[in-house]
């Protein structure tokens, strides 16, 4: 029996897809939310089943109201951790850039190519003259607009009301919702709805939960290596890196803020401005391989099974198409594509129809 699809069928399919991309487009708003919600209650089953069977709570509203709580205090206890040690040194610049502006043709700790850099692209004497306070005053609110319109697009997305109340459900009776959603497609696509779902549990849940333990294990082990080379703000910038590790390679770009505090380190207490970088670069080096040898291995297996090259030019048209979500999204995407790829067009089978 000859099962290639006739050009009716695929002309029908490519309506049908356009009629949900459409939809979904329009629908952007609600469903994000409510995706953001059930991604969530997946990574967050598991310690509420522990809470529930393996420490015997005989409610479940109880082992979630705990899960939320144990959330929200590590969230809590990130910021404390981060927020009063960052705000203590951006107290403490003042008084480096004063100190730096008086003896920078003094102070060997920094590099000539670095101090000329500086003294040919900062007006000292605006900054000196007019005191940092109120250049500081200027750039505060462009500062705080920046901060303000991005955290809440991110806040309106994730801490909403409406994402709360769909993760509070969803996480109440998610158990039920694995078994029973199979009951509303129709019979005939039942195999195929299996396989699908399955696959996405594999590669796009699954991704998402290894990338979040592996930027957990960076985040401790960047601030430890940070701690132990005694480099200012250890913890804040070892969970910054950390965090932006969610992401394949954008942990270099934690380069940046590294070389500014080792240059206000250099600049506060003369300690030598190219040994502080190659700590950092040291710090860097020793957590690549541990992430590559042992944690990337152990976490994610195989399962996403790109090659760098395609990791690379996935995560760039990714983030060129929808800047940091395409970042976030663009490997499960392109692995699930590849995925279906080979399954329908090199090598056409039905496996549901065996």
């Amino acid at each position: 029996m000859n099962e290639t699809p006739s050009w009716s069928k695929i002309l029908l399919l490519i309506l049908v897809l356009a009629v949900v991309g459409t939809a979904l487009y329009y629908l952007a708003g609600v469903l994000i939310p409510f995706a953001v919600a059930w991604l969530l209650a997946y990574m967050l089953n598991p310690v509420v089943n522990f809470f529930q069977h393996t420490c015997r709570l005989r409610f479940r509203l109880v082992a979630v109201l705990l899960t939320l709580a144990l959330a929200l205090g590590l969230l809590v206890g990130l910021f404390l951790l981060i927020v009063p040690p960052l705000l203590e040194e951006c107290t403490h610049f003042e008084v480096v850039v004063r100190r730096y502006n008086s003896y920078r043709n003094q102070n060997a700790t920094i590099p000539v190519v670095v101090r000329e850099f500086i003294d040919s692209n900062v007006n000292w004497s605006e900054w000196i003259g007019n005191d940092l306070l109120d250049t500081l005053k200027g750039l505060v609110p462009k500062m705080f607009s920046l901060v303000y319109s991005t955290a809440s697009a991110i806040f309106s997305l994730v801490a909403s009301l409406i994402s709360v109340l769909y993760l509070f459900f969803l996480m109440m009776d998610y158990n039920h919702y694995a078994r029973i959603w199979i009951t509303f497609v129709p019979r005939k696509a039942q195999p195929f709805a299996r396989m699908l779902v399955s696959d996405i549990e594999r590669y796009v849940c699954g991704y998402f939960r290894g990338q979040f333990f592996i930027a957990l294990s960076n985040c401790v082990m960047f601030t430890l290596g940070l701690w132990l080379i005694n480099f200012p703000m250890p913890f804040a910038l070892g969970c910054f890196i950390g965090i932006i590790s969610f992401v394949p390679y954008l942990q270099v770009a934690g380069l940046l803020p590294a070389t500014i505090l080792a240059l206000l380190r250099a600049a506060d207490t003369g300690q030598n401005f190219w040994l502080l970088i190659l700590g950092v670069c040291m710090v860097y080096l020793v957590v690549q391989i541990i992430q590559d040898v042992w944690v990337t291995p152990r976490i994610m297996g195989r399962i996403m099974g790109l090659s760098p090259a395609v990791i690379l030019l996935s995560l760039s048209v990714g983030g060129s198409l929808l800047g940091v979500t395409g970042l976030i999204l663009a490997l499960p995407v392109t692995t699930m594509g590849l995925l279906y790829y080979r399954r329908y067009v090199i090598n056409p089978v039905r496996p549901w129809m065996k």
